[in-house]
């Protein structure tokens, strides 16, 4: 179980694992948009190797 996470600024109560609700994630791959659990092991490990980034305004 991991500690409760508090965000600065709220007031809301903290939750444990097992109060948080449970949500899928999904990615686009190929021109379509599939969830991740549905991957087979080689697709979820190229998941679990990409990079996320963000790119800086152009000027």
């Amino acid at each position: 179980m991991t500690p409760p996470t508090r965000i600065p600024g709220q007031d809301a109560a903290p939750l444990q694992d097992e109060q948080r609700t449970r949500c899928e994630v999904w990615t686009r791959v190929m021109g379509y948009h599939r969830p991740v659990q549905s991957f087979n092991i080689g697709k979820r490990g190229e998941f679990d190797e990409r990079v996320c980034f963000s790119e800086r305004a152009g000027s």
